[in-house]
Parts: structure tokens; sequence; C-alpha cells
């Protein structure tokens, strides 16, 4: 049977994963640069200053909403959509490019997460524009939502708006149990069982009722775990990292210039095909790219619809810090600590460590830190992966919701805790494999209704550049629905 699921899985992952789609990935967050006018760059200072400046300056960022108002802050849900992304990818998910697609993976790693920013943009932007709230006055939003309401509402377009709806739906609900539960979970019991011998099952089983009481709780719960344990685990892995490269930093030209070379095929690729190698490191960089920061699943949108923000841009904009934090800064430092470590040759690509996946980044950690190195990336992995267990579960829980009512859904959180010790004894490569191949499918109708809302992008982007930046006296875009408009216009 399992065999069975494997070559299924490899023949729809390799039409999923292949040129197309890597050209509408990118392409689409090409569109939205342009249509923006590359605002990821043009309003760095402004988007830099009501994000992550925001935090220090501004306490409605991070104020809590009240015990029976089913909103979260803003900074809760950055945390809650980081605690999703900042997972696996950023340590397995690298070494695997890396080994797979050698140094220049790293750069287009880089290009990913350029114009994935305003993808993730677009995606909060059009999520809280299209956002109404459900029986429990908990608001729901995602690309179900403006798939139905958005593109729907175009002539001709009603029934395919609806159809794409439910099949994000019906995709998202099977990538939480692989991107957002087996693969994470099992490199948790892989990465426990390697450094502190401990059995799998009962790395599952702790795991399972350790999330059971998160989960159950709801969104509220979930966000009040992610905003403590999200900036720790961040900033100690960073630090480390950061650590790894400094001792090493003899060694940032030629990281760089391996990273660069293997990009386009500037070095030898086995003695031979450069073509390949470009193609090896253009793949393995934008689907490991992809399924760290997220950028045109759609997925993290969800959560950033439960904020109390008002503004669409403002929240959009958190989804161009989110990018940035995951891919610009974690996953590249992995990458400079495992090339910067000496383990993979910089002229040719070749790994020179026995060691894959988080093994390899564990390695080049104890050049530094010695014998603790190994134990420091399986204690990272454990916090990263099962944070994003939690913040999928909430993506899992909205896609159930839309399908089955609001009522429903402990239903899926019971499920989803149950699958938790599935995933601790399942074949790890069957686990990554399931999770690309969900991930590109849920990326399919997302990217549609993106595209197809790409200009009610621009005027909102401009609506707001226009009375936030420049002062003029125009009146806001902040809902699709007349009711929620009003009701947001009235908030000071």
């Amino acid at each position: 049977m399992v065999e069975f699921i494997t070559k299924v899985n490899g023949v729809v992952n390799n039409f999923v994963w292949g040129v197309p789609m890597l050209v509408l990935l990118v392409g689409t967050g090409i569109l939205m640069t342009l249509l923006t006018k590359f605002f990821q760059l043009s309003h760095i200072g402004h988007w830099m200053k009501n994000t992550i400046g925001g935090i220090f300056k501004d306490k409605s960022v991070t104020k809590h909403t009240e015990k029976h108002d089913h909103q979260i802050s803003q900074f809760q849900s950055l945390c809650t959509a980081l605690a999703a992304t900042i997972g696996t990818g950023n340590i397995v998910g690298v070494a695997s490019a890396l080994v797979s697609g050698g140094p220049g993976a790293i750069f287009w790693m880089w290009i990913v997460a350029f114009f994935g920013m305003m993808t993730n943009y677009s995606e909060n932007v059009l999520g809280i524009f299209y956002r109404r709230k459900n029986a429990n006055g908990e608001w729901s939003g995602g690309p179900m939502y403006y798939l139905k309401d958005g593109l729907g509402s175009k002539k001709g377009c009603k029934a395919i708006g609806a159809i794409l709806a439910v099949l994000f739906a019906v995709f998202c609900l099977l990538a939480s149990f692989g991107i957002g539960n087996m693969s994470q979970i099992n490199s948790i019991a892989e990465n426990m069982n390697a450094a502190f011998s401990i059995p799998k099952l009962i790395t599952g089983i702790a795991l399972m009722v350790i999330a059971a009481l998160v989960v159950v709780g709801g969104i509220k719960r979930i966000a009040s775990v992610a905003e403590k344990l999200v900036p720790f685990m961040a900033i100690v892995y960073v630090l480390g990292a950061i650590v790894v490269f400094v001792v090493n930093i003899d060694q940032a030209g030629a990281v760089f210039g391996a990273i660069m070379k293997g990009a386009f095929g500037l070095r030898a690729v086995g003695g031979g095909i450069v073509g390949a190698g470009v193609k090896q490191a253009l793949t393995w960089g934008m689907k490991r790219g992809v399924f760290s920061n997220e950028a045109g699943l759609g997925s993290s949108v969800m959560v950033h619809s439960n904020s109390n923000v008002k503004e669409p841009v403002r929240q959009g904009m958190w989804g161009i810090f989110e990018v940035f934090a995951d891919t610009i800064v974690v996953c590249t430092l992995t990458g400079f600590a495992v090339l910067s470590s000496g383990l993979i040759d910089l002229n040719t690509g070749a790994v020179l460590s026995t060691q894959s996946g988080s093994a390899l980044v564990g390695e080049a950690f104890s050049t530094v830190f010695g014998g603790i190195g190994q134990s420091f990336i399986a204690v990272a992995i454990l916090l990263f992966a099962f944070t994003t267990c939690l913040g999928w579960s909430h993506y899992g829980t909205k896609a159930f919701e839309y399908l089955f009512g609001t009522k429903s859904t402990i239903v899926y959180r019971v499920i989803f805790v149950v699958f938790i010790l599935c995933g601790a004894t399942m074949k790890l490569d069957l686990a990554w494999d399931l999770s690309d191949t969900f991930n590109g499918l849920m990326a399919i109708p997302n990217l549609i209704g993106v595209i197809c809302l790409s200009p009610l992008v621009y005027r909102i982007t401009k609506n707001y550049v226009e009375r936030v930046i420049k002062g003029k006296d125009v009146k806001p875009m902040l809902s699709v629905f007349p009711d929620i408009q009003a009701e947001q216009e009235a908030r000071d």
C-alpha cells in the first residue's frame, strides 16, 4: 500500500512541481510586484516601521483582545503565521536543497522570497477585504472566501469561483496533515531518537497530548502559545547560526561566490552538464523556498484574517515581513552556516559529509559548538516543527469549517491530534513527498484567485498609499461588505 501511494504521489508531484507551476508561483509574485510598484522596496521604511517597528512603538500591535473577543492581535497573528512557516523547512528543507540542488539553490530561495513577499502581501490584503464573521463571532478569511466572493462575483465566474474555493479547502485540509502535521512530527521524532535515543512512539504520544491541550482550545490558545514560543526560538536559532557564520567569516566570499556560480551553472556539475545543475538548483531552491515561507499557498492568510486590524494593507505588510523573516533571514543563515562549515565543496557543490537533512545542519553547528551542536539542532527542530504543527491545525480547522460548518470543527481537531502519532512513526521520505504535493495543489486555485483579483489589490494599495502615506482625503477600502466597512470605519 505504501509503495502504491509513493508511486501515485510521485507522478502527481512531478506534474504539480513542473516548470509551469514554478512559473506560476514566481510569475504571480512578479505581477504583484509590478502592479504595486515594487512596494516591498519602494515603501520598505514604511512597512518595517509598521511591522517590526510597531511592536515596540504601537501598543495596538501587541494589545490583546478581551476574553470574549475571538480576534487576536496583529503580533499574535504574525507569531502564529511564523509558527506555521518557521519549521523544518528552515533546517531540513534548506539542507535538502543544498544537497540536491547545490549552493545555487540558496539564490533561487532568495528570488522566490523577494517576489513571494508581494504574493503573501496580496493574499493578506484579499483575506482582510473578503473576511466575515462565523457563528462564533470569529473572523473567517482565506482563499476560500476571496475565490467564492471575489472571483465568483465576476461575470460568468460564479460557478468556477465556488468550485475553486472548495478545491482549495480540500487541498488545504489534506496539506494540514502533510506539511502541517506528519512531516513536522516525523522530523521531531527522528531527531529526538538520534540525539537523545528517545523512542519515536514515546515522542509521538507526548506531542499528541501536548498538542491536544493547545489545539482544542482554538485560535486564541494557539496564538497565545505562539506569541511566547516563536520570538524565543527564532532569536536563539538565529544567534546560533550567526555565531557559526562569524567563526567561519573568512569563508564569506567563497560562500557567496559558490551561491552565485551554482545558481547560473558557472561551476562544474558532476564533471558534466551545466544545464542540469542550473535546473536542480532552481527547482530545489524554489520548492524548498515555497515550502519554507508558504508564499503562494494561501495558508497564512487564514490566521492573518483573525487579526483585529482594520486596514487590509496593514495586514498585507505583515505578510511581507513574514516572508522576509522566514527566508531572507532564517533560511539564509542556515544555508550560510552549512556552506561556511566546510561540509560542502564550494567549487563543485559535492557534499563532504555522510549526513543529510537536519543532521547535516547539526554537524555544521558542531564544528563550532562541539557535541552540543547536534542537540541544539534537535531542540530547534522540536520547537520549530511543533509550533508549525500548531499553526497548521488552525489552517486545517478553517478549511474544515468552510466545508462542513463551524460546529463541526471539533471533529477535525481530534483527528488532527490523532494523526500526530501516525506522523511520529511513518516513513520520512513519504511524509515530505506528500507535503510537496499538497503544497502545489493548494497553490493552484489560490494563485488563480490572486491573479484574477490583482486589479483589486492594486486599487486597495493605491487607496492606502494616497490616504496614509500621502495624506489625501480619500474614502478607505476596508471590506467588500458594506456593514463590515462601516463597522471598521467607525473604529478609532
